[in-house]
């Protein structure tokens, strides 16, 4: 979408949540018997299919089969949460419906990601390797087909059968490699990358490169959206959710059981047309709000760090899918990522920038975070869990950040604070604004049989000082 789209888009949407809301009073009738099966009916459908409600907006919004990214990485960008600005960025939804989708991938110095993922966010093993430093690897064409595609590809075309006709293909380009500022090489490589359909590939084989677009579009604030509307006008936030469970391309085949509950919630909430039942999946819908919120957050180890390790392979856990949507959509799994994330310092207090001494995060000597590719802590906002504003435009200290300072012992201290403390390096301080706000440790390239690929590594406190 064009800027003047998103602002639009943006502006439609708060009107239907404040029309939606305005409509709540007319929700007082009493609820027949039964209300309280219809509310639990309500939170157990809304715990399986919230992400969906997510990614119908997203992929509303984002052009199908064409590869975009922000030009950069800033406040702005709020389209999806936790957003990090150690990689560039590539995205696009795949719709396969209609035949293959050509994706065309350079010949690079620098590292980078491919995920693969549905509408709920689920994971998939995709034919289009990821790359770490220093591995050769030449420019090579794939093809993207739907299940059960019989026909033909181009000669030197690689076939990638995708798990389902509609999913998410994310590039991420690491913009350090080896400690080597390898921005650029990252930004002709996103340029490079292309993506169209089989159609428009035989017309022009060098077509469908990267959209590099700016950042202000995509400040759709999905997040806050979602959020608002499901405790303002529920009734209207269930509606929509309605329509993304029963699109069906978009979205993969149910179980059987969540089939089941679909068509449970749909015998009682016929699109919202009863008034009567209205106060009873209001309940529901903003229970399950808070259990999602509540779920995530609560997840804490020892020194106050939340942390999963089955992003993308929830299984039967739709509880955890649905906060990890609202807290790290689009994640990876741990088998590349590893994430950690902190609302409260070591001793339960919740982070503040107002403390004016701030805070600090020491990795030992040895025990300073091990990934293969990089490791960032990187803030956020309190609720809308984007980056905060701040004067000196820095929004990460990462293990690459050029001139990170090492203690005498070999440790690493980050400072957390909205005024770099006297005496402290620049590149060893995270600006923080005035607010309550939350940091997020990322570990990309998890090496196996370490800490955190067997789950046992635990990040040091947050420290106030």
């Amino acid at each position: 979408m064009t800027a003047p789209k998103a602002v639009a888009r943006k502006t439609i949407w708060m009107l239907v949540i404040a029309m939606a809301a305005a409509l709540l009073p007319l929700a007082t009738v009493t609820a027949p018997a039964g209300a309280e099966t219809i509310s639990a009916l309500t939170k157990r459908y809304v715990e399986t299919f919230y992400p969906l409600w997510l990614t119908q907006l997203q992929f509303d919004v984002a052009p199908h089969n064409r590869l975009i990214g922000p030009d950069i990485v800033n406040p702005l960008y709020q389209g999806v949460v936790a957003i990090n600005n150690d990689t560039l960025y590539a995205s696009s939804p795949v719709d396969t419906s209609g035949g293959p989708v050509m994706v065309t991938v350079p010949r690079t110095p620098a590292s980078y990601s491919v995920l693969l993922l549905d509408a709920f966010g689920n994971t998939y093993p995709v034919d289009i390797p990821s790359k770490q430093a220093g591995v050769n690897t030449p420019t090579k064409v794939y093809g993207l087909v739907a299940p059960g595609y019989r026909g033909g590809l181009p000669a030197g075309v690689t076939r990638v059968r995708l798990q389902h006709p509609f999913m998410i293909l994310i590039f991420r380009a690491d913009r350090f490699s080896d400690n080597r500022d390898l921005t650029a090489q990252a930004g002709r490589f996103r340029a490079a990358l292309k993506m169209q359909t089989l159609s428009a590939w035989r017309a022009n084989p060098q077509g469908g490169a990267t959209a590099v677009r700016s950042v202000a579009e995509f400040a759709l604030p999905v997040k806050t959206m979602a959020d608002t509307l499901i405790n303002t006008a529920p009734v209207e936030f269930l509606r929509q959710t309605q329509r993304a469970v029963g699109d069906g391309l978009r979205v993969p085949p149910l179980a059987p059981r969540h089939r089941a509950l679909a068509d449970a919630f749909n015998r009682v909430f016929a699109g919202g047309a009863d008034p009567a039942v209205w106060p009873a999946v209001s309940s529901g819908a903003r229970a399950a709000h808070a259990a999602i919120i509540g779920n995530y957050l609560s997840n804490r180890d020892r020194n106050n760090w939340i942390h999963f390790t089955n992003i993308g392979k929830w299984g039967n856990n739709v509880l955890d899918r649905a906060s990890l949507n609202e807290f790290i959509q689009f994640g990876n799994g741990i088998s590349t990522a590893a994430y950690y994330h902190a609302f409260r310092d070591g001793n339960g207090a919740p982070l503040d920038g107002n403390r004016p001494g701030g805070y600090t995060l020491t990795f030992p000597a040895n025990a300073i975070p091990d990934a293969s590719r990089f490791w960032s802590l990187t803030a956020y906002t309190p609720n809308s869990i984007e980056l905060i504003p701040n004067a000196a435009d820095k929004y990460l200290v990462a293990g690459y950040t050029p001139g990170l300072v090492r203690n005498r012992d070999g440790s690493i201290t980050i400072h957390i604070a909205r005024v770099k403390p006297a005496g402290v390096p620049e590149a060893n301080w995270l600006p923080v604004g005035f607010r309550p706000f939350n940091v997020m440790l990322r570990l990309y390239g998890v090496i196996p049989g370490s800490g955190p690929a067997n789950n046992t590594y635990v990040p040091p406190p947050v420290v106030a000082r």
